[in-house]
């Protein structure tokens, strides 16, 4: 066996009450000025005003230009909020988007450039050549994970082309992941977004890379996503469902340090050539795929089966995915969701190029995508 390389992430405080924890522990570092970097929806809701009342003493600005998916010029504003406020430290408050912007903010603030110049595959790729601002993370959705990860996703402002800053250097300091700051979502946000992160960790799972602690995790988040999801959606205010669909959601962004597979590359491509929802995208092509997947790796199909407690391994398991979409309220396919089909070339063609698919458990072809693509309209 070849030399393999282990690192897992950052600190925890999980629960509820957690987000009471923040003002302590930023005071403890001896930092007194955060710019909390949050989306336009969020800083409207009573949540963030909470939020708020419990860093009495220190000096908190707030960046709230997040919307949609994240994009360069956002991170750039929110790099200036940050000069502007002579800013010590970054606290992101929000889902996906806002964390993902919020990761590299203080990025953006002290080094030359615009954000994009830091993405792994840009031409003339910039070095993160010093130390960031101090950055914590409340995740507000259950979905993405990003509050664990050492990546941010961020679109570029024309092309809406999804480019990826990778790096350890970006990852929270400490994340104080709380329940009780998801206690708000509607149903339809729970839905899509804890789909997000069963495929997670799916994918994961599936991955033919060699990391078996990832594995593990992966398994047990499976386990977790699909024993809570449908609860957290019809019981909003169940705060046992809503931590389980936290932790599965921080497991998945864990486990996909194995990364991910297709289903993500054609979630990808969907949200930059139709701005879907990146969960709603993820469960409206999780069954297509996962159907197509099994003869390549039917062992591990048979163990998902298993920890969803579904039988006949892989086809139970994607029979299983499809009852559980109607149970949260996700219906249709990509056509009732607007996705015409003229627009299935340029799917295909960012499909191609995302790197998800590079560690899918069976070779992905442009011919392959097309027709899962047509298959899922």
């Amino acid at each position: 066996m070849s030399l393999a390389s282990f690192s897992f992430p950052t600190a925890i405080a999980f629960g509820p009450g957690a987000r009471k924890e923040v003002r302590q522990h930023l005071q403890g570092q001896g930092l007194k000025r955060p710019l909390l970097v949050t989306d336009k929806a969020l800083a409207a809701l009573p949540v963030l005003a909470e939020f708020l009342s419990h860093l009495q003493g220190l000096d908190v600005a707030v960046y709230s230009g997040v919307a949609g998916n994240p994009t360069a010029r956002q991170v750039m504003d929110g790099a200036a909020a940050y000069k502007a406020h002579e800013a010590d430290c970054v606290i992101g408050f929000g889902g996906g988007a806002a964390l993902d912007v919020a990761k590299v903010v203080g990025l953006a603030a002290t080094h030359e450039g615009d954000i994009i110049e830091y993405a792994w595959d840009h031409p003339r790729v910039r070095a993160i050549a010093r130390d960031l601002p101090y950055f914590v993370a409340l995740p507000t959705t259950s979905g993405t994970g990003s509050e664990v990860g050492r990546s941010s996703v961020i679109s570029e402002d024309e092309t809406h082309l999804k480019r990826v800053v990778f790096s350890p250097k970006i990852l929270a300091r400490k994340v104080f992941a709380d329940p009780e700051l998801t206690l708000a979502l509607p149903p339809h946000v729970t839905a899509a977004t804890g789909m997000d992160a069963l495929t997670h960790n799916i994918e994961s799972y599936l991955s033919p890379a060699y990391h078996p602690l990832c594995d593990g995790i992966a398994l047990e988040g499976v386990r977790i996503a699909a024993r809570s999801l449908v609860k957290a959606v019809r019981e909003p205010n169940d705060i046992g469902a809503r931590s389980d669909m936290m932790m599965s959601s921080m497991m998945g962004a864990i486990a996909f340090q194995k990364d991910l597979g297709a289903v993500h590359s054609c979630a990808h491509a969907l949200g930059a050539v139709c701005d879907m929802h990146h969960g709603l995208a993820n469960a409206l092509m999780i069954e297509t795929v996962m159907a197509w997947n099994i003869e390549a790796a039917q062992d591990k199909f048979e163990e998902l089966a298993h920890v969803c407690r579904v039988a006949g391994g892989g086809p139970g398991l994607v029979r299983w995915l499809g009852h559980l979409k109607q149970q949260v309220g996700i219906t249709g396919t990509l056509s009732s969701h607007g996705v015409k089909k003229e627009q299935v070339p340029k799917l295909v063609d960012i499909a191609v190029k995302d790197i998800c698919h590079q560690t899918n458990p069976r070779p992905v072809t442009a011919g392959d995508f097309e027709r899962l693509f047509l298959e899922a309209m």
